[in-house]
């Protein structure tokens, strides 16, 4: 029999954009397509330290099986570390349809002035986004704007901090140190929260919340506000994700 063709792992050239770069991940993780069959294949505990989740990351391009959006946020931080002009940072969404809840992640891109994200999706308008978005704001909106073409209504949006460019780091990534409950703010309120923890994280201010004392998370995620508790065990972020 044919053994399938395993996809070559991308290489940065001297030659490429930050862009051009990004896009070639992105059709990398397009080539080894989006899981659907309902087994996930990779283990992703998000509370484990960047470096063992790294490790995943090599594994998931030796064996070139399909993902879904969590191990994409995992691979695309791989295969974007040793880039420092590229900082990478998680968004979380949580989603109601038709009765159901569902979560999806990407991996959020900030390079010279401009937002873009990488990730995998069922749809093709939620997962890559080109890095051409002005705010945090405009990006986050613009996905609130495609689930609303598939009747999603966002509920909540999770932003994370920077994740180091540091392969072999024994910190964890920080998933969501600004919470907003977006179903019950407006969109100028909203972006206010938004614009306000972009700009901290641009100046690195921010720190991990689990370095804060656990005080009860503010409902509406101030940017500082820590998180209740550790991570709960890693639920399937990707779970019935009809994105």
């Amino acid at each position: 029999c044919v053994q399938p063709s395993v996809p070559p792992v991308p290489n940065y050239k001297l030659s490429m954009s930050i862009p051009e770069w990004l896009q070639a991940i992105q059709t990398y993780m397009k080539m080894l397509q989006y899981n659907h069959t309902g087994t996930q294949f990779f283990e992703i505990r998000k509370t484990r330290p960047l470096s063992g989740l790294m490790e995943t990351a090599k594994e998931m391009t030796r064996e070139s099986l399909p993902i879904k959006c969590l191990e994409a946020v995992i691979l695309g931080i791989y295969l974007t570390n040793g880039q420092p002009s590229v900082e990478r940072f998680p968004i979380s969404f949580k989603t109601h349809f038709s009765g159901n809840y569902f979560h999806h992640v990407v991996l959020g891109i900030y390079c010279n002035g401009r937002y873009g994200s990488l990730g995998m999706s069922r749809r093709s308008d939620l997962m890559d986004k080109p890095l051409t978005y002005r705010t945090l704001s405009d990006l986050i909106f613009d996905f609130e704007d495609s689930y609303k073409k598939y009747l999603h209504s966002v509920k909540k949006v999770k932003i994370g901090l920077y994740v180091p460019h540091e392969p072999h780091s024994f910190q964890p990534i920080e998933w969501k140190q600004l919470v907003l409950n977006v179903s019950k703010m407006m969109r100028t309120e909203v972006r206010k929260e938004l614009e306000k923890f972009a700009r901290d994280m641009r100046m690195k201010i921010l720190k991990p919340s689990s370095a804060h004392s656990p005080t009860k998370e503010r409902p509406r995620g101030k940017s500082l506000s820590p998180r209740r508790r550790q991570g709960s065990p890693q639920r399937r972020a990707c779970r019935r994700d009809k994105s």
